[in-house]
């Protein structure tokens, strides 16, 4: 069986020792949709991550039997025209349940106990020179008795809202899906969450009902003193609208580890802001941790050993 992993470069350093196990595997460290189109011709699995398939990649692997997707959302996958030709397709979910939450905190601590900033101020010289020994002019927030919104009650906002409960924080949520299965939390309205919460952190998947669903008008909503916090997906908070609303002080602060085109281009908004300083931002990592790749990896190779059973 001929397996060609179409952008390996995502894993890193990940073993895949567990699914070169199961056949004969090509890596290719990207691929473009040329690329992929002639790699795939004699494939009976592929594994990808960011490669579109679409009625031309199948057209192009006449022996493809099961398209396994190298994380969680399968966006880019024409899930039915894979039915329709017969071709078996499996995703991931639940490995970086940990990682993300983790890397949302990561952002919800440097922000509201203003890390970069002290670290700077030490790095910088301005420490050695004050007259003071502590940096009297940026006090920091305590996150006890605040409330924390959370934007999709999947595993990993139940796993924010958990740490947040460690922190003493009130936590509510707003369910995307209109379920609000979660019983833990108060369930409330987009509008009531956005008006109480002083720490915003999305969970949410991309689709017809979160597509730009915080834009300027949501963010005169939130406090001033507010920060919103995004390791869902791209294009849930409008770029733009962000951008615009950390340079008015309309909210505090915002850290981003997701964007609506990857990697950021030098020209977004986010990376021409006027303050700066209000802004942590990060590549995509939310799902990096070398834990989380060690269990995708194995996942993949039990979803494909899986099948080749079945």
């Amino acid at each position: 069986m001929k397996i060609v992993f179409l952008d390996a470069i995502s894993m890193g350093d990940a073993s895949l020792e567990e699914i070169s196990a199961l056949g004969e595997l090509f890596c290719y460290p990207s691929s473009t949709a040329e690329e992929a189109r002639e790699r795939v011709k004699d494939a009976d699995v592929v594994i990808l991550n960011k490669v579109i398939v679409d009625e031309a990649f199948l057209d192009a692997a006449p022996k493809l039997r099961m398209v396994q997707e190298a994380g969680t959302g399968i966006n880019n996958i024409n899930v039915r025209l894979c039915e329709e030709r017969g071709v078996a397709v499996r995703n991931v979910a639940g490995y970086s349940t940990d990682s993300v939450a983790q890397t949302a905190w990561m952002h919800i601590l440097n922000l509201l106990g203003r890390a970069f900033h002290y670290q700077e101020f030490v790095r910088s010289g301005a420490y050695s020179q004050s007259p003071v020994h502590v940096d009297y002019a940026h006090p920091f927030t305590e996150i006890a008795g605040k409330t924390l919104g959370i934007i999709g009650m999947g595993a990993i906002g139940q796993k924010v809202a958990r740490i947040g409960k460690a922190f003493d924080m009130d936590v509510i949520y707003y369910s995307t899906s209109g379920t609000s299965h979660c019983t833990q939390y108060p369930s409330v309205s987009i509008d009531e969450l956005l008006e109480k919460a002083d720490v915003i952190s999305i969970h949410a998947p991309y689709n017809e009902r979160t597509a730009g669903l915080i834009g300027y008008d949501e963010f005169k909503k939130m406090k001033r003193s507010a920060v919103l916090v995004n390791t869902g997906r791209g294009g849930i908070a409008v770029e733009e609208d962000l951008a615009r609303a950390l340079d008015e002080g309309l909210i505090a602060g915002a850290g981003i580890d997701v964007y609506v085109r990857e990697p950021l281009p030098q020209g977004s908004p986010l990376m021409n802001l006027k303050h700066p300083e209000r802004l942590l931002l990060t590549p995509h990592i939310a799902w990096y941790s070398r834990e989380a790749r060690a269990r995708l990896a194995h996942e993949m190779a039990r979803n494909i050993r899986a099948f080749m059973q079945s």
